[in-house]
């Protein structure tokens, strides 16, 4: 869990257009994904009217079906599923354009806001482009193992050596059965542990160099990190033991930290745009909003009035 300063409710309330973004944004920064080029082959025309192979890419990115980039087209399950379900979607649309569905002043406002709420979205995609990278999903990883490694000790132990190749040869030779402790004695040139196998006994990860805490916070008791450059050298490093809970590892975290830096992004941005919005209240509407609202049903087709719900906020 991230030890941060929650946002507000309205904040929140504010940034929900960037939520439905999260699931597929979290798990990689955005800029190391392959870009998804739309380009003009047709998978189907419906009436005449082209539905683009890209297009179904992008919905199956969209809903999490498949990763940008991914070997994707006809054949596959999931292509001809979202391929029917855009066919069924051109219908309908054909239809209620036919019947001059589009026309009239709620028609057209409803039309405008799905087209504002698209624009958000790209917003928030260029945000998460431009600022949420690696180096500031590294940068706050580091904050977080600090607040959670503050009353940690830690017993490890290390091989220090002068290259990053003789690292890599002994961290292949434990990969493959050697043993840590085995290797300390003819291998690591710190001559004060080397004897103790190694061992620099209980430390508290915050008070060393960098980037000895995020390899701590990143290692698991009783195993060996991979090797790793400080000003001293090359370093191997094994945890033996902790007094308190280990803090998540970078993988763990990195879903939270990418999306509270997405909803940070989103809230700078707010809170600029308001303060220089002039926005201007209008008169109270003396339209009466009915208690309830239609749902659709199982039951055969019939259309079944229900409560209308709450809204619901989202608290982090």
């Amino acid at each position: 869990m991230l030890l941060l300063k929650p946002f507000s409710r309205n904040i929140l309330i504010s940034m929900s257009v960037a939520l439905a973004l999260l699931a597929t944004a979290c798990g990689r920064p955005v800029e190391e994904e392959p870009v998804i080029q739309v380009e003009a082959a047709t998978a189907v025309s419906v009436n005449g009217d082209p539905i683009h192979v890209s297009e179904v890419e992008l919905e199956a990115v969209a809903r999490g079906l498949i990763s940008p980039g991914q070997e994707f087209g006809p054949g596959d399950e999931n292509y001809d599923l979202v391929l029917d379900q855009l066919i069924d979607q051109k219908l309908m649309a054909q239809e209620a354009l036919a019947r001059g569905l589009d026309k009239g002043p709620t028609a057209e406002r409803r039309l405008e806001v799905a087209r504002e709420r698209i624009l958000g979205n790209l917003l928030v995609e260029s945000l998460v482009a431009s600022e949420v990278n690696e180096d500031s999903i590294e940068a706050m990883y580091k904050e977080q193992v600090a607040l959670q490694q503050e009353d940690d000790e830690v017993s490890i132990a290390h091989i220090l050596v002068e290259t990053e190749a003789e690292a890599r040869a002994l961290y292949q030779q434990i990969e493959e059965g050697a043993t840590f402790e085995s290797l300390v004695v003819a291998n690591s040139l710190d001559s004060t542990t080397r004897m103790e196998n190694g061992d620099l006994g209980y430390v508290s990860p915050n008070n060393m160099a960098d980037p000895f805490p995020v390899v701590i916070a990143n290692t698991k008791v009783g195993e060996v990190s991979e090797p790793f450059l400080s000003a001293d050298g090359w370093h191997i490093l094994k945890v033996k033991d902790r007094r308190t809970s280990p803090p998540k590892t970078r993988d763990e975290m990195r879903p939270e930290i990418v999306t509270f830096l997405t909803l940070n992004q989103v809230s700078k941005i707010l809170r600029r745009l308001r303060t220089e919005a002039k926005i201007e209240k209008g008169e109270k509407s003396t339209h009466i909003v009915p208690d309830s609202a239609l749902s659709l049903e199982s039951e055969g087709d019939l259309i079944k009035e229900q409560p209308a719900s709450e809204p619901q906020g989202r608290e982090l």
